[in-house]
């Protein structure tokens, strides 16, 4: 009589069993694509893909899905454990401060800062050391009043998310505190920085409770993030 057949397939991983990394949408996604590929977690081919509809992609390791969100979400996805891992900028976690969150790892990604900008020339013989009140326009409320309250001055805040260099231009405020990279959309907007309040880069972050309670599951995957930034290939790939 002949032996059965064995099904060698490997069984699916139930959903709530999965671990899902949360990824930015936009520059960081690309920037991430060589890092993923170094530690060895390759998503569905349409995560890259701006085009996708999808928000949710599997990858080569049935244990693990990612998912693709914006870049000021991905720190609320994984503090409140909708995902356990997450690449954020740490302008997000500065602005939220969430004590769920443990960023164990600088990923060298996506380098830029949070700057304070205003309309060229503007400031001349205005001494900033003399005000008590200021206006701001930006999407950082949180970093922005810390940021001044340390000088003793108190920041009113313009809360904006989008087209902050118009607000100087357009009365609705003295500053903005934004996100600079190479500084060419404040320059073609009249607009000029004046201090840098932080350096950002990308970090890996972990949900706290995540990591105590599945130690070893998302320490293997600290680790190849950590073998990755270490690789001679990985590096040469990665911003200064």
């Amino acid at each position: 009589m002949t032996a059965p057949v064995q099904d060698r397939t490997p069984p699916e991983t139930p959903q709530d069993t999965k671990l899902v990394l949360a990824l930015p949408k936009g520059r960081i996604l690309k920037a991430a694509a060589p890092l993923l590929a170094g530690a060895g977690i390759l998503p569905a081919s349409d995560c890259l893909d701006e085009g996708s509809r999808r928000l949710r992609f599997p990858t080569d390791d049935p244990a693990l899905d990612v998912v693709r969100v914006r870049s000021f979400d991905v720190a609320t996805f994984v503090a409140f454990g909708g995902a356990q891992l997450g690449i954020c900028g740490a302008d997000v976690l500065m602005e939220f401060d969430y004590p769920e969150i443990y960023a164990p790892l600088d990923l060298r990604i996506g380098a830029c800062r949070v700057s304070v900008a205003r309309p060229k020339g503007q400031g001349e013989g205005d001494n900033p050391a003399r005000w008590s009140r200021v206006r701001v326009a930006t999407k950082y409320p949180a970093i922005t009043r810390r940021h001044f309250a340390a000088r003793g001055i108190n920041a009113d805040i313009v809360h904006l998310h989008g087209a902050m260099e118009l607000a100087p231009v357009l009365d609705l405020s003295h500053l903005i505190v934004d996100l600079v990279d190479t500084g060419s959309t404040l320059r073609a907007n009249g607009l000029e920085e004046t201090e840098t309040i932080a350096t950002v880069t990308s970090r890996l972050i972990v949900n706290r409770t995540a990591l105590k309670t599945q130690p070893e599951r998302i320490g293997a995957l600290i680790a190849r993030f950590r073998q990755a930034l270490a690789a001679p290939a990985t590096a040469e790939t990665l911003p200064a």
